[in-house]
């Protein structure tokens, strides 16, 4: 706890241990998945995924992606927090030390599983990651809280591991991709190097959004670095800093306005989605944006009866510019310029085009009501001041946007003072300041983690 109020980690991590769960998989997966040490001398999951070029399994891919446009991390093990994101023994250890009641714990391999082409060895892994998980968290008094993963390449087969995950290994969520890396139409021969991506939206996930809702959890939207998945500009860049300076914001963006847009939020009211590990600052410029679009472009916007000014007007105006010079000559250039631009021949109002019509269907919901019925949550580190600034963009509402995160395990996260700092990296309230370290997240994950929270919460060394 932090001065007698509750903390949670919304957003933790594990290093899985790939010898153990190894073991979890279905024999036939097991010699597909290993360690592999890069050309810099980095060590690397090793996946062996089909190939399109063979038509085998026989495509070696390295995890995170090792070089090129779109890299992913390299000497990234954390000298405070790889051993404890291992072994839960020296976890517990450091929660005590810093006040964290709870670690909710996302995977770090598992944030790749939805760009593997084989679709049934990566339906494979995520059964075997949720048990390895689920038997990794048992038995400390309810302060680790393991979320689970589905694949994108077999809705039907996510569906069901999404209730067997919350109905029978007892996690209180589950962890989807922001999207998935599909064949890009103009180079479909070059998959999975030139890619385009079906967002978390799309209606063929619908179902998975579904589940969530019918289930009643907070569903985790997490991307990564070097996982193939579509990264935005991050895709353009050749070394890992900028890479991920950029990759999780524009994952995270991407999801939630596609999840807007594509009016997914409009269709489930009640569903809560947490856009994780992708920081909370760029909200409130996003959040306007998508109102000033909507009010603009959706909401007000006729396509089929544009502006369109008088020949009269547009004439007078030209001759003015023009000092009433040659004033005939003017008017002849006046109207063939106005025809040019505006012929009466092309009559807008004449098209039948249903896509001049973008996003006809959310006319009647301003955007900025999803944040305020409380379904998009984000995730802030212990240095980052963005929490502060959310209230002064977006009123009350942006005090109950983000949720308190470490990063534990990986390699940008803070472990010492962690809680403290983000407690005064600002003057909060202390109201304000319990939704940021609890409160936040007890309202993304919902009730499957109120009524299993420690029974008597820890007092730490904070």
């Amino acid at each position: 706890m932090y001065q007698d109020l509750l903390v949670i980690d919304a957003d933790a991590h594990k290093l899985e241990n790939p010898m153990i769960m190894r073991d979890y998989l279905e024999p036939e997966y097991r010699n597909r998945v290993g360690l592999v040490i890069d050309s810099l001398g980095d060590q690397r999951a090793k996946i062996i995924d089909f190939n399109p070029e063979t038509g085998k399994n026989d495509f070696l891919r390295m995890f995170p992606q090792p070089q090129g446009l779109g890299k992913g991390g390299f000497r990234n093990l954390h000298p405070d927090t790889t051993l404890g994101a291992m072994f839960n023994r020296v976890r517990i250890e450091h929660m005590d030390q810093e006040g964290i009641d709870v670690h909710v714990i996302f995977g770090t391999l598992n944030l790749i599983f939805s760009s593997i082409l084989d679709k049934d060895f990566a339906i494979a892994l995520c059964r075997a990651y949720n048990n390895y998980m689920a038997d990794d968290c048992r038995g400390y008094d309810n302060r680790l809280k393991p979320i689970g993963v589905i694949c994108l390449q077999d809705v039907d087969e996510a569906v069901k591991e999404m209730y067997r995950c919350v109905n029978e290994l007892g996690m209180i969520s589950v962890a989807v991709a922001p999207n998935m890396p599909i064949p890009h139409p103009k180079a479909p021969d070059a998959f999975p190097e030139i890619r385009t991506c079906k967002a978390i939206s799309h209606p063929d996930f619908r179902p998975i959004l579904q589940a969530a809702v019918d289930l009643d959890i907070g569903l985790g939207i997490h991307g990564g670095p070097g996982s193939y998945m579509v990264g935005g500009i991050a895709d353009h860049l050749e070394t890992f800093v900028l890479n991920h300076i950029f990759v999780q914001r524009n994952q995270q963006q991407l999801a939630l306005a596609r999840m807007v847009f594509d009016g997914a939020f409009e269709q489930f009211p009640t569903l809560r989605v947490g856009f994780l590990e992708g920081g909370c600052g760029w909200l409130p410029d996003l959040a306007h944006a998508f109102h000033e679009h909507w009010e603009k472009r959706i909401r007000d916007f006729d396509p089929k009866h544009p502006y369109r000014p008088s020949l009269m007007e547009f004439t007078k105006l030209m001759i003015q510019e023009k000092g009433g010079r040659d004033n005939v000559n003017i008017i002849s250039q006046a109207k063939n310029l106005f025809d040019l631009l505006w012929n009466a021949a092309h009559d807008p109002s004449k098209i039948e085009d249903a896509s001049l019509y973008e996003h006809y269907d959310l006319r009647h919901r301003d955007p900025f009501e999803y944040f305020e019925r409380g379904q998009i949550f984000t995730s802030f580190e212990s240095d980052d001041p963005g929490p502060a600034y959310l209230p002064v963009a977006m009123g009350e509402i942006g005090k109950h946007l983000t949720c308190f995160s470490g990063d534990y395990g990986h390699w940008d996260g803070v472990l010492h003072g962690c809680v403290k700092d983000a407690a005064t990296v600002a003057d909060y309230d202390r109201e304000h300041l319990g939704l940021l370290l609890a409160g936040n997240a007890l309202a993304l994950y919902g009730d499957r983690l109120r009524q299993s929270l420690p029974e008597k919460p820890m007092v730490g060394s904070v």
